[in-house]
């Protein structure tokens, strides 16, 4: 197989196993709360957002130390073992313990009826494990330099503590890198724009899933708008992906404007949230809320949101993703972390206060923070913008 060849299965390889992998968890995490507050009238008591707050909250700090892991262990046995605890905490659901459960989601950071329960998380799990075995399909590149049949078992043996050598220096330098990375003027403006991704991120794959399910004047078809929900999140999130993922390519505007739609986008969706959805119905019990908002809940309007919220957030992604590859071309793994770092934290500070806040005030944190994090992220690309148009290097700034 031809090097291009390989690298082209490399890449399908990693899109099936990732698309099973995070498609089982993050059609788990959308349930998740829904199906735990129905639990918790038996034997087990927990919560679905606790549980994600755990997961994002580890996953954050892991973010500063994951380069230098995957420099020592090598990506492949670390996205296997990332697969595995993946594959572990949607297992759980399957017979779940509190202790079992929030254990889970801690390893996970480190990577209706009950038959019908059981049905359902068997399936997910089996999905998530099919995901992780497809990373031993990956082919590794072939070595630059071949040792000469000449040489001696000392010299192998010397390259090889040398290479063991180098693997830890690299680890050491990547960590080093993401720690000076974090106080640069560039970085810091760009994480009021990742802390605003965190929150809508937690947003719009727990608690909004939740507040459909807990609204009793949906009908009998409440439980099911969970799933329709998370579908038209991801038409628009694929629809957004596609769309700006290849207009950036051809685009002379620059990515103030897709941002500005994606924050417009997401305003509308949240006005249209607050006037359709009860207050109180990210907390509801278990026998759900009969509260009204400002108009009756519609069904159409709660699926129209979905995609909005989807759209929303790809226009944001894309864009930040963007902008850090452009800014830090020659070395993007210390500034992808702080990315994954400052939006995983959000993340988990979300889950944890949405236990206590009525939905209104859930909103308005993300407006706010919206608000703030696409002005500085226009500093930003105003900045790379007038260094382009001089012919500089940006990294001068």
């Amino acid at each position: 197989m031809s090097p291009e060849s390989k690298k082209l299965f490399n890449i399908i390889i990693l899109g099936v196993a990732f698309m099973f992998m995070f498609t089982a968890f993050q059609t788990c995490g959308n349930v998740a709360q829904t199906v735990i507050r129905s639990l918790n009238s038996t034997d087990f008591h927990g919560s679905g957002y606790t549980s994600m707050a755990i997961i994002y909250g580890v996953f954050s700090a892991s973010n500063l130390i994951t380069p230098s892991v995957v420099a020592i262990v090598g990506p492949q046995l670390s996205m296997f073992a990332s697969g595995l605890f993946y594959s572990m905490y949607i297992a759980v659901f399957i017979q779940p313990f509190a202790w079992s459960f929030y254990t889970a989601s801690v390893f996970i950071g480190i990577a209706a009826a009950e038959s019908d329960r059981r049905t359902v998380f068997i399936a997910l799990t089996v999905i998530s494990l099919v995901g992780t075995v497809l990373f031993f399909l990956i082919r590794k590149p072939d070595p630059t330099n071949v040792l000469g049949e000449d040489e001696s078992s000392d010299d192998q043996d010397l390259e090889i503590h040398e290479s063991a050598q180098n693997n830890m220096t690299k680890a050491v330098d990547a960590f080093k890198k993401s720690l000076k990375l974090c106080v640069t003027k560039e970085m810091l403006l760009l994480s009021i724009t990742t802390a605003y991704t965190g929150l809508e991120l937690t947003f719009f794959s727990g608690v909004y899933g939740t507040c459909i399910g807990a609204i009793n004047k949906f009908g009998t078809e409440e439980k099911s708008l969970i799933g329709l929900s998370g579908i038209f999140i991801g038409i628009g999130e694929i629809l957004g992906g596609s769309l700006f993922g290849l207009l950036s390519k051809n685009n002379h505007f620059g990515r103030n404007p897709v941002v500005l739609l994606g924050i417009l986008v997401h305003f509308v969706a949240f006005y249209l949230i607050f006037l359709n959805m009860p207050g109180d119905a990210p907390i509801a019990p278990v026998e759900g809320t009969d509260s009204s908002a400002y108009i009756r809940p519609s069904k159409e309007v709660a699926i129209l949101c979905s995609f909005l919220l989807g759209l929303g957030d790809s226009c944001f992604n894309t864009q930040l993703l963007s902008i850090l590859g452009f800014l830090y071309s020659e070395d993007s793994a210390p500034a992808f972390a702080i990315f994954k770092f400052v939006q995983s934290i959000c993340a988990a500070v979300a889950f944890f206060y949405s236990n206590y806040l009525l939905l209104h005030w859930q909103l308005l944190v993300m407006v706010v923070f919206g608000f703030w994090g696409t002005l500085s992220f226009f500093a930003v690309e105003w900045d790379a913008a007038a260094v382009v148009a001089r012919g500089s290097d940006y990294r001068s700034i």
